[in-house]
């Protein structure tokens, strides 16, 4: 397998990009984009440290960050796994990329950026639910934003093509997978009641 490692090499196999890719780029959260992430109840947060780099799916029942200004994101840290792999990134090196869906919707929205994260009582405040907070907020400076072209969704048929999840591999099993003595039934058949009693 041969790699390409020359940028000119690279360019000249894709040729130049389509004008509308570059003009569609801004550089803060515009009337329109504003109500796009408004709409979107999940997002993938993509990090980068020093140990490599670190995809994390993120999800709210309402719209997954609140928009500060139009250079400023919130999105907070609900509980999870306490692995924090994308804030130990953040703390190190700032630089994020968040990837906004909308079921139905074949488009994405990508913001590329810097963030910090707070545990400030004033911020963490602004999300309480059913009496609880996040520990954490992630504050994303907007570098970018943009539209990502919808061919990905559409050939994946990802919102049309109904549940495919029969026969795939459980949360359990992908545990007992690495421990043998593991027990996926029991796990598995309480895991849903778990992450619904820990969603804030």
């Amino acid at each position: 397998m041969l790699p390409i490692t020359d940028i000119d090499e690279l360019e000249a196999l894709y040729g130049a990009a389509v004008p509308a890719a570059l003009t569609k780029v801004a550089h803060r959260v515009t009337p329109l984009y504003r109500q796009w992430i408004d709409a979107s109840r999940f997002l993938i947060l993509s990090t980068v440290g020093p140990e490599g780099t670190d995809a994390s799916p993120r999800g709210d029942d309402g719209p997954v960050v609140r928009i500060a200004d139009a250079e400023t994101l919130l999105l907070p840290d609900w509980r999870g796994n306490n692995r924090i792999d994308s804030l130990r990134n953040i703390v190190r090196d700032g630089r994020v990329s968040l990837l906004f869906m909308v079921p139905g919707c074949n488009n994405v929205v990508r913001v590329n950026g810097h963030a910090m994260l707070t545990a400030d009582d004033t911020v963490t405040g602004l999300f309480e639910k059913q009496g609880k907070r996040p520990k954490t907020v992630i504050v994303t400076t907007v570098g970018e934003i943009y539209f990502q072209c919808a061919k990905a969704l559409m050939r994946s048929a990802l919102w049309t093509s109904g549940d495919e999840s029969t026969g795939i591999p459980s949360a359990g099993q992908f545990v007992r997978e690495k421990d043998a003595d593991f027990d996926a039934e029991t796990y598995d058949s309480g895991y849903a009641e778990y992450a619904k009693d820990r969603m804030w």
